[in-house]
């Protein structure tokens, strides 16, 4: 008589700041599959660097089942990564990734996970990863191009750009395993219609070409001019309308100005390396068009309501409290008394 295939085993590993509704989505599913069938289908586990909490990017703390290198061998390996990705990963995980890739597990990055894959040197095509921490990726692994996708499954490898695309990814694995029956009932139980890999992250994208519609256009073409800023008379003649055209569509459908709606784009890409990456000032009022350091502040200021540096001391300060979980609950239990 064959022996039944040992369920496969799912190893979570979460970093500080990892976004809880990825981790929440891909665990639901997997725990409905096993309610639903009546059997152990899948079974996971939980693992931070330390063996202690880890703070999610909501604030809400979780306890996890071991510290990484306590870890079974597993089917699959996810790397859910928060801010700082590159300081976050260290030697000790990338080694480990890269020799459960050698033993033939599946290693995936979830949102900014795609920054382990690339520092293991596991991935050498096209990568998912969230489309705010693309342009911070392509700053440190400009050899690597990205792709606008849900998720994208290469061999032993996969990257999904996070949020509800994890649980697509997740249905994806689960009907490679136990086909698509059990994966549309586990989806239905999430009230959830199943989505491809190839489908964009956004729901402002729908694809290259002539369908594109003169949103599409304009943000686009303002997106791939972030260090060198257009006028709006460059930008009206790329996308063959009249600049009075131009300024009616903006005001009509973003509320601005071309020029303040440019300045929003920018200046929200420069936060964003702010919250990704160490770079100084200087290096990312240069990288978003910004003529001095003293003009990024005072417009980011202006903008946010606080320095890029203010902004960033809140969000490190902030992001140190997720680290020794023992000493912020002896902390809290002394303030108790």
């Amino acid at each position: 008589m064959n022996q039944p295939s040992p369920a496969p085993l799912f190893s979570f590993i979460l970093q500080s700041e990892y976004p809880l509704n990825a981790l929440i989505l891909a665990t639901e599913a997997l725990r409905i599959a096993n309610q639903n069938s009546g059997r152990q289908l899948f079974e996971w586990c939980l693992a931070s660097l330390t063996g202690d909490d880890v703070r999610a990017s909501n604030g809400m703390w979780l306890p996890v089942d071991c510290r990484v290198e306590q870890l079974p061998p597993s089917d699959y390996y996810l790397v859910f990564e928060g801010n700082l990705p590159t300081q976050n990963n260290s030697p000790e995980l990338l080694t480990m990734l890269r020799e459960a890739h050698r033993s033939g597990a599946t290693i995936i990055g979830i949102d900014t996970g795609a920054f382990a894959l690339a520092q293991a040197d596991l991935v050498h095509e096209e990568v998912v990863v969230h489309w705010e921490a693309a342009p911070t990726f392509h700053e440190h692994f400009a050899q690597l191009p990205t792709s606008d996708l849900l998720y994208r499954i290469d061999g032993q490898v996969a990257s999904c750009a996070g949020g509800v695309a994890t649980l697509d990814l997740m249905l994806e694995l689960m009907k490679r395993h136990y086909g698509e029956a059990l994966t549309t009932e586990v989806a239905n139980a999430l009230v959830h219609q199943p989505r491809e890999g190839g489908r964009p992250q956004r729901t402002d994208s729908h694809g290259p070409g002539p369908l594109k519609s003169l949103s599409e256009r304009l943000l686009e073409l303002m997106g791939k001019n972030l260090d060198f800023p257009l006028t709006s008379a460059e930008i009206a003649a790329k996308l063959n309308v009249s600049r009075r055209t131009l300024e009616r569509y903006c005001r009509r459908h973003f509320g601005h100005t071309p020029m303040r709606l440019y300045l929003g784009i920018r200046l929200q890409g420069a936060r964003n390396f702010l919250f990704y990456a160490d770079y100084s000032i200087e290096e990312v009022a240069l990288a978003y068009g910004f003529s001095s350091p003293a003009v990024f502040s005072r417009t980011f200021k202006d903008y946010f309501g606080q320095t890029p540096s203010g902004f960033r001391y809140s969000l490190r300060n902030r992001q140190r409290g997720t680290r020794l979980p023992e000493i912020r609950r002896l902390y809290a239990t002394r303030k108790s008394r």
